[in-house]
């Protein structure tokens, strides 16, 4: 009998062991993972606990420009130990301490705490630090804790190594109890059995059945009987095939006589096959000739397509010329807009400024008087009466004016900071809407324009503010230039409401109107009807861009010759939805 090479039992075990063993590393290596996520999850909550405990300090020394007590206090916080590293920048991303184990960060300011990893297994919280002052809120900087994989590990190393101990005791013990079973129940049977299996005598088969003690009712029990069921299938088999014989020899005496039947058959069916040989040849000459022609279309269709696939690669290269410069219209429009504001609100600023410069040039002359004359002794109760009269007055056109010039300063600097800025942020749709109309204020002293704004006072959307300054710019503008033409007085109406999760803006002028024709055009690039004056037609086109593209809103516009030109704006109030 040959050897096994490789045992039945032993492959099964071998198989079955294997699953295990990759279950319970697959299990292992989960727990251990499931135990680190979160004891990475507790030290990144405490990381978060310490910004409420030292941001308050931390945020008012560097206000009050306090460099040494920031440092202290980073210092104070690396002694702490979960943190490996801290990181304090000032409002313009300059670093004010950088201490132990830390990651370069780029120049943006921190607007929100955020978790991040790093390489190496380094991960920090970033949060800004925000100081409130007669209720403005300034950010002064930033701060950056971080930690690493060695501050988790510390913590789980006991439990990892638990974890793998308690998986090495429990694949010992199963290995032991599976070789056990595998050699009483599956390999000592099979052995008996192949030994008996291989004395079969294919001279005598009765003497070859197999009898083997099995106690249970399994497959090796189904296995010895099936045999010994084919052993008696054998000898029924072997008597069957001496009859056969008998009637094969009968049978190839009557084949023989077939065969000679059947070369008649074939002899005839040889002489129409030769005939169809001929025809097929005749029809291969003619579809040889059809591939001719066909392969000579081919070759035309595949010029023509090399011709057609030049003429589409300078179209796209053409299409995407044009679209670099549309690009750079619309971006040289933007800048023009806010370069209007700019000369506007530089014009209303300086005559606030003039009055202050007079007024405090007249209270330094009153004051060198009274000086003067207190030197001199020649100061008398109705002098000094005069003078605090005269100081008071000045004092207050100084504030009135200088609060001017500062609201005017405030407005333009949130409008043009958004108009350049693609951000988005919640805002109060009113107060913004009523900066951007005083940012606007210097255009409306060219004539009697005014302008009337209804807005809830409460509502407050998210999107980019730059979006609605310049669609509220291109329409007021608009309507200065093009629709109170030629006139000295216009009334703007600016109606906004909240409709469910939308939020819907009506916007109404009394000027002059539009024809059906340029109505059908308001929103086609470069259409202007001002061209060769000034006009670049980007207007409204960007307008209606920034409506359906930006807000992915809705807009549409009437007007009719006469009756003014009406804007019906709609979008969602808050476009993470």
């Amino acid at each position: 009998m040959t050897t096994v090479k490789t045992g039945l039992s032993r492959k099964l075990l071998t198989r079955v062991l294997s699953v295990y063993f990759v279950l319970t590393l697959i299990v292992t290596i989960g727990q251990i993972f499931t135990e680190y996520l979160s004891t990475k999850s507790h030290i990144e909550g405490e990381l978060r606990t310490l910004k409420n405990t030292f941001s308050t300090s931390l945020t008012r020394a560097i206000w009050e420009l306090n460099t040494p007590q920031a440092i202290s206090i980073a210092e104070g916080l690396m002694e702490l130990p979960i943190v490996e590293g801290v990181q304090i920048r000032d409002e313009n991303g300059d670093y004010i301490a950088d201490l132990g184990l830390t990651i370069e960060q780029p120049r943006e300011p921190v607007e929100t705490g955020i978790m991040k990893d790093h390489s190496g297994g380094v991960f920090g919280y970033s949060f800004p630090l925000i100081f409130e002052f007669s209720g403005r809120a300034s950010n002064v900087g930033d701060v950056t804790l971080y930690s690493s994989f060695d501050i988790i590990f510390g913590r789980i190393e006991v439990g990892v190594f638990f974890l793998i101990g308690n998986a090495i005791v429990k694949t010992a013990f199963l290995v032991f109890l599976f070789m056990t079973a595998f050699r009483r129940m599956l390999s000592e049977p099979l052995s008996e059995i192949t030994n008996q299996m291989s004395a079969f005598d294919p001279e005598h088969p009765q003497d070859s059945k197999i009898d083997v003690s099995i106690e249970d009712d399994n497959e090796l029990l189904q296995l010895q009987q099936s045999y010994n069921q084919v052993i008696d299938d054998l000898i029924a088999s072997q008597h069957k095939l001496h009859s056969a014989q008998k009637e094969l020899t009968l049978a190839n005496k009557k084949l023989d006589d077939q065969n000679l039947i059947l070369e008649q058959e074939v002899a005839k069916k040889t002489a129409s096959l030769s005939q169809i040989m001929l025809d097929l040849e005749q029809q291969k000459d003619e579809l040889i000739t059809n591939q001719r022609e066909l392969r000579q279309e081919n070759e035309n269709r595949r010029y023509i397509e090399d011709e057609l696939r030049k003429r589409n690669e300078e179209l796209a290269q053409s299409n995407n010329s044009l679209k670099l410069a549309t690009d750079q219209l619309v971006e040289s429009e933007r800048m023009a807009s806010l370069g209007g504001l700019v000369a506007g609100i530089a014009h209303d600023v300086n005559t606030p400024l003039g009055v202050s410069v007079t007024a405090a040039s007249f209270l330094t002359e009153r004051l060198q008087f009274v000086k003067q004359a207190f030197e001199d002794k020649s100061l008398t109760n109705k002098s000094m009466a005069s003078f605090v009269d005269e100081a008071e007055q000045t004092t207050k056109l100084l504030l009135t004016n200088l609060n001017r010039a500062s609201e005017l300063v405030a407005s333009f600097k949130q409008v043009a900071v958004d108009q350049t800025s693609e951000a988005e942020r919640v805002f109060n749709l009113n107060n913004y809407l009523h900066e951007i109309l005083q940012s606007l204020q210097p255009t409306f002293r060219k004539g009697d324009f005014r302008v009337d704004i209804s807005c809830p006072d409460d509502l407050h959307i998210r999107c980019a503010p730059g979006v609605i300054a310049q669609i509220t710019t291109n329409m007021i503008m608009n309507s200065i230039v093009h629709g109170f033409e030629n006139e000295n007085s216009g009334h703007i109406v600016l109606n906004v409401e909240k409709e469910g999760d939308d939020v819907l803006i009506n916007y109404a002028d009394d000027g002059r109107g539009m024809d059906v024709e340029s109505l059908d055009r308001l929103f086609d690039a470069f259409f202007t009807t001002k061209q060769g004056k000034g006009g670049s037609g980007l207007g409204t086109h960007i307008m209606y861009n920034l409506v359906t593209q930006t807000l992915k809103g809705q807009i549409e516009a009437e007007s009719e010759p006469g009756n003014g030109l009406r804007y019906s704006i709609r979008f969602p109030a808050n476009l993470d939805d």
